[in-house]
């Protein structure tokens, strides 16, 4: 059996170990796995009527070659936002430019199929997010067996409690607002931290909980700015060190505005989101007239080393994976569910995106965590 395995969407800590424990478990059984550099994009772009070409969007994987590769972040085959069922005109191959009609977007599936096909792909292992895996069911789909395999910072795939991520993110935001309250006491200022979350808070809801933050603005809420100086001046006064932090989930909104986007919208519909914190922090200094510091985290939630639990995660959700591969399943996505291991149909991604369940675990009122009681609630409070 030969077993193909790509990263897509955006990179975090464990995806190294996912991709070595795989390879690890496959070859163990007597078989062979072929790594697709740049997610998606590897099919798109390798061309097999070249194979010269074709053979620099795929590599060979041995337990020799992914030996060292868990002890760092990110993934070594590399990632994209590619989606080779609407690729638009400027992202076309020359080599499939003739199969470009009209204005676009374009749907290149067939000729990922035959890609798969040319390389004796018999089992496809994805692992990524709600875009990369919608992808992922579109293969399973077109008969193309799969199994997925989710991580994403925000935690926000459906079908599982967890994904690959997750708490290495948590655990850099908590690090990092704790190295930032330094600053912002020495000053005596109000903190405002910006954290990634498109459409779910969960990221930035536990983060501001673990580290103790006054207030914490997520996706799922719009802010009354007002309501907020208001909260963020009482926060300082009543700290003995006169100071205030915050969080904010960067798919967060001011009542009235909308999502703070750049750019083009990539091959998902997704343009990039980030800019609220920094308005934030200017309405606030408006309003309140305190001094403040901003601070965009960013990239540096999902860089570095993954914490132990993603690399327990990841390798534990590659061994489920290989060997259900091996075994001949297929449509399938590795989950952790009520805290066991377990698996899910790959469609289960089509039910959109997990959020926070406000009414249980947000105070709308005051901005900020609301977890009264966790008796019988589960590991990650989702």
């Amino acid at each position: 059996m030969r077993i193909g395995i790509l990263t897509g969407g955006g990179d975090v800590p464990g995806l190294n170990a996912c991709i070595k424990a795989v390879v690890n478990r496959v070859v163990h059984e007597g078989h062979t796995v072929l790594g697709i550099r740049n997610g998606w994009g590897g099919l798109l772009r390798a061309n097999p009527d070249d194979p010269e070409q074709a053979a620099q969007h795929f590599e060979q994987l041995d337990e020799i070659r992914v030996r060292t590769v868990d002890r760092s972040g990110g993934t070594f085959l590399h990632t994209a936002r590619t989606n080779p069922g609407n690729v638009q005109p400027k992202d076309v191959p020359d080599f499939l430019s003739d199969q470009a009609i009209g204005d676009g977007p374009f749907d290149f599936t067939p000729h990922a199929l035959r890609v798969l096909e040319s390389q004796n792909i018999d089992v496809l292992i994805p692992i990524g997010g709600d875009d990369t895996l919608s992808y992922a069911l579109r293969m399973h789909e077109e008969g193309v067996p799969v199994i997925a395999i989710p991580k994403t910072m925000d935690n926000d795939v459906h079908g599982t409690d967890y994904c690959i991520g997750f708490s290495t993110a948590v655990t850099r935001g908590v690090e990092f607002i704790h190295n930032l309250r330094t600053s912002t006491g020495s000053h005596e200022r109000i903190a405002v931290v910006e954290l990634f979350g498109r459409y779910s808070g969960e990221t930035s809801l536990i983060t501001a909980y673990l580290a103790g933050v006054d207030r914490s603005v997520i996706s799922e809420v719009p802010v009354d700015i007002d309501r907020l100086a208001e909260l963020l001046v009482s926060d300082k006064a009543k700290n003995p060190s006169n100071y205030a932090m915050m969080t904010i989930s960067e798919g967060a909104v001011v009542e009235g505005g909308d999502l703070h986007l750049s750019g083009e919208a990539d091959a998902y519909g997704h343009r990039k989101l980030g800019g609220v914190g920094a308005y934030t922090s200017e309405l606030l200094k408006e309003r309140t007239g305190e001094g403040i510091i901003f601070q965009q985290v960013a990239y540096l939630m999902r860089s570095g080393s993954p914490d132990s639990l993603d690399i327990m995660v990841a390798i534990n959700y590659a061994v489920m994976a290989a060997d259900l591969a091996i075994d001949g399943s297929s449509g399938r996505m590795v989950a952790l569910r009520g805290g066991t291991y377990t698996n899910v149909p790959i469609s289960v991604t089509e039910d959109g995106v997990k959020r926070v369940d406000v009414d249980e675990l947000y105070d709308s009122e005051e901005y900020r965590p609301k977890v009264r009681h966790v008796g019988g609630k589960p590991m990650f409070l989702y």
